[in-house]
C-alpha cells in the first residue's frame, strides 16, 4: 500500500547478546534528521492520529510490541511490531496510529525532518482532502 514497506535491519548474533544497527540511506530511504521515541504508553491509549505532508518515518518496536495502522486514504492495514530488528517504512502522505501497546514497550521513530507544526495533518477528514488533491 502506497510505498509502505516493512524492513529488515541487520541482525549481529552473539552469545552475549545480539545487536541491530540503522545507517543513513543505506537501511531506510531517508537521511536521519530527528529521533524520537514513545514510551510509559498507559494501557488502552493510542499515539499518532495524523500524517504527515513531507515527513517520512521508521518505526521499530525497540522493546514490547505494538500495533501500527496505516491508511492512504483508500484502504487501512495493521502491521504488528515486537522485534527490534524489523520495522516499518512510512512515506510522507499516509495517515498512521501507533496502538495496542504492550506493558513497557518502547517505539523508535526516526524521522526525515527536523520538527515542523506545520507538517502534520491531524484531522482525517482534512487528510482526505489533502489525498484527493495531491491526486489530482
Amino acid at each position: 500500500m502506497s510505498g509502505i514497506k516493512l524492513l529488515s535491519l541487520p541482525k549481529i548474533v552473539d552469545k552475549r547478546g545480539n545487536l541491530s544497527f540503522i545507517e543513513n540511506l543505506e537501511h531506510i530511504p531517508f537521511e536521519i534528521q530527528r529521533v524520537y521515541w514513545i514510551y510509559d504508553v498507559p494501557s488502552g491509549e493510542k499515539r499518532g492520529g495524523h500524517a504527515f505532508i513531507k515527513q517520512q518515518e521508521y518505526i521499530v518496536a525497540l522493546s514490547g510490541s505494538f500495533d501500527v495502522v496505516t491508511d492512504d486514504g483508500e484502504n487501512s492495514t495493521t502491521t504488528s511490531l515486537n522485534r527490534s530488528y524489523n520495522g516499518i517504512y512510512i512515506p510522507n502522505g499516509i495517515w498512521r496510529e501507533l496502538n495496542n501497546f504492550s506493558t513497557n514497550s518502547v517505539a523508535l521513530i526516526l524521522s526525515s525532518t527536523q520538527y515542523n507544526l506545520n507538517d502534520y495533518i491531524r484531522d482525517y477528514n482534512e487528510f482526505l482532502i489533502f489525498k484527493s488533491d495531491v491526486q489530482k
